[in-house]
């Protein structure tokens, strides 16, 4: 839709995460998105929580570029995915209204937790449940009433089942090896020193570093080389396969929504690009814990679901439960005339 000197409109979907971030600008509804901006740098955080002012720094200018290379003069909704929105957001909700209105005229804004936008992402605004696994692990679900999460609590206390944990059972099964003790494997323990060096030096490889669960997670594609022929391996795997579905299970809805009567699983994350060695499992522990759920393949990322997100949310279609934590909107009303064609 075309506005008089505006443009374009378009909505801004956006994903904030470990690995930096993710910018895109859709228009027509969410078709026609132009290739995404990245940023290498993770937002910062601090004694507040997610540093808002390192995120606008990043984002505003990524945004003006996007908006100019579309064509797009009027964003109709911002929807922004951030990993440790629900513990870490409180300085991203108090600040980011305010500023995005001022710098990019932004009336209708989402922020939403990271494991919400791989959720939309995946299944879009349907009953389900769905595993987000990469370096760690979290599984979300919906009956589109309230969410419900598992896990998702870092590799010390949990993301049992992600690549962290699964590099780490791989190096505690090496270092068995290495010491004769029951449950070892000789073949991670050499797979192990190959990217290592020597066992006896892997404390000091592995403990002073601050990206310690990225460095365990490196290690798990290792264990799914090894596991065709190595039980350790295998077992391994297996084993992350039951936590993961455990987790699966702990959030999905008994129920399907009022139109289908289903109930979906999906899963998403850089975790299952492993293949075989851990999806062979993971479908089994699945079909044993949720004999009531289909599984499907994720229709998209979390930066799709960011896009999602405020294409609903702009044309007044957003029925995710709201959450002050998981999905926080705050919207103006929008006059009928700006409501996109289409939508």
């Amino acid at each position: 839709m075309t506005r008089p000197g505006g443009g374009v409109s378009g909505v801004l979907g956006v994903d904030s995460g470990g690995s930096g971030l993710r910018v895109v600008v859709a228009v027509d509804g969410g078709r026609g998105a132009v290739a995404p901006l990245a940023s290498k740098e993770p937002v910062r955080t601090g004694p507040r929580g997610i540093d808002a002012n390192h995120m606008l720094q990043q984002l505003v200018p990524m945004a003006r570029q996007l908006m100019a290379d579309a064509g797009v003069g009027t964003l109709r909704a911002v929807a922004i995915g951030a990993a440790g929105l629900t513990t870490l957001g409180d300085a991203l909700r108090a600040e980011l209204p305010s500023a995005l209105a001022r710098e990019l005229g932004v009336r209708r804004l989402a922020l939403v937790a990271d494991a919400v936008t791989a959720y939309t992402g995946a299944l879009g605004q349907r009953v389900g449940a769905v595993v987000a696994a990469g370096t760690g692990m979290i599984a979300i679900g919906t009956d589109l009433k309230s969410w419900r999460r598992a896990d998702g609590w870092g590799h010390l206390l949990g993301d049992c089942g992600g690549g962290s944990w699964i590099g780490q059972a791989g190096l505690d099964a090496a270092l068995r090896a290495h010491d004769g003790r029951p449950g070892g494997s000789a073949r991670l323990l050499a797979r192990a020193e190959e990217m290592f060096g020597s066992a006896d030096a892997l404390p000091g490889r592995l403990y002073p570093r601050t990206d310690r669960p990225a460095v365990l997670a490196s290690f798990a594609p290792q264990v799914a080389a090894c596991a065709e022929s190595d039980p350790a391996a295998a077992e391994i795997l297996a084993a992350a396969a039951r936590h993961i579905a455990d987790s699966a299970a702990a959030v999905c809805p008994a129920e399907g929504d009022a139109a289908s009567g289903e109930v979906q699983v999906a899963l998403t994350g850089g975790l299952f690009k492993m293949g075989d060695p851990l999806l062979v499992p993971l479908r089994t522990a699945l079909a044993d814990r949720l004999p009531y759920a289909r599984q499907v393949p994720a229709a998209g990322d979390p930066l799709d679901g960011a896009v999602r997100i405020a294409v609903d949310l702009a044309a007044d279609r957003l029925t995710l439960p709201r959450d002050d934590s998981m999905l926080h909107v705050v919207a103006e009303a929008m006059d009928a005339t700006e409501v996109p064609e289409g939508a």
